[in-house]
């Protein structure tokens, strides 16, 4: 499975921003990442293949929602009242699997909120 992502930018603080993430094939658990200057690759949120189950970072809790479309295998990201410490290079990944790593991700793309 291949995966592209897009929709990344530069944005102000308490702007938004919506990532795309699309699969060349089905997948059952969908994720972003993320990793900023000098820190570790962390999780952001997960959606498993029926939509209806999400888990989100503490962090961004309340400010993004993670959704998908199964017909186009397309994740999305919409990312609200975004702060400067959410700048990072934003990664999907995606999974066949309910558990365990990811077995696949897609390039990455940057996002920077300015101050």
């Amino acid at each position: 499975v291949q995966l592209q992502a897009s929709g990344g930018g530069l944005v102000q603080a308490g702007g938004s921003l919506r990532l795309s993430c699309a699969a060349s094939g089905r997948t059952y658990r969908m994720g972003w990442f993320r990793r900023s200057p000098g820190k570790r690759r962390e999780f952001v949120a997960a959606i498993y293949w029926d939509g209806g189950s999400t888990n989100y970072a503490d962090s961004v809790k309340g400010r993004f929602t993670i959704s998908r479309d199964n017909a186009k295998n397309t994740v999305y990201l919409q990312m609200n009242s975004l702060k400067p410490e959410d700048t990072a290079v934003y990664y999907c990944a995606a999974g066949r699997s309910p558990v365990g790593e990811y077995a696949f991700w897609g390039q990455g793309t940057q996002v920077t909120v300015s101050s």
